[in-house]
């Protein structure tokens, strides 16, 4: 898929719903996670960050970047783009949005509004240590691709749940920034 072909898909088509099934009955913290695109030789790529594993919340596992709002955050496209500032190093220059997905609930008790945006493909990354391990470039054709999709069917407080999965090399890609490159997917299909 080309940057042009994925413009006429992702604006053509709107996604009815998520596969997001999460509900939270307590007040959720807004936040927001910038799903980085960049193009490189006619193919698109995803940004992924391993978060570092001395963090609180999310140690070790695969994310996009981004975080909480802060009151400083003019809404959630500014908290997004803020965020992989700091985390990534990503000039914001260099940011071009496209749109965002549905909100996603998460058990951590955010609710997370992922924004759209292709990068600079010359965009030099500086690591935040304190936040980031590792930054990496998935193929988008690699999760367009449903035969690479796994779910595992989990009962929580009663309710039955899904786990998305989607392995890629030696990171194992799973939780909400799993069900948003689906959703992403599905919407592109």
């Amino acid at each position: 898929m080309t940057k042009n072909d994925f413009f006429q898909k992702f604006q053509f088509s709107s996604l009815k719903s998520s596969l997001h099934q999460y509900q939270h009955h307590a007040a959720l913290k807004p936040a927001a996670v910038l799903i980085a695109l960049t193009e490189i030789n006619d193919q698109i790529f995803v940004v992924l960050t391993k978060r570092a594993s001395h963090l609180k919340h999310h140690p070790g596992q695969i994310s996009f970047p981004g975080g909480k709002m802060e009151d400083s955050d003019a809404g959630f496209v500014s908290a997004a783009i803020r965020e992989a500032e700091e985390e990534i190093g990503l000039n914001s220059k260099n940011i071009n949005i496209v749109g965002q997905l549905l909100p996603y609930e998460t058990i951590s008790g955010y609710v997370v509004t992922p924004v759209i945006a292709f990068i600079d493909k010359k965009q030099n990354y500086v690591i935040d240590k304190n936040e980031v391990a590792e930054i990496f470039h998935v193929p988008l054709q690699h999760f367009l691709d449903f035969d690479n999709h796994y779910v595992v069917n989990i009962e929580r407080h009663s309710k039955p749940f899904s786990i998305h999965f989607m392995p890629f090399e030696h990171h194992n890609i799973w939780g909400a920034t799993a069900v948003m490159l689906k959703d992403l997917a599905i919407h592109l299909s």
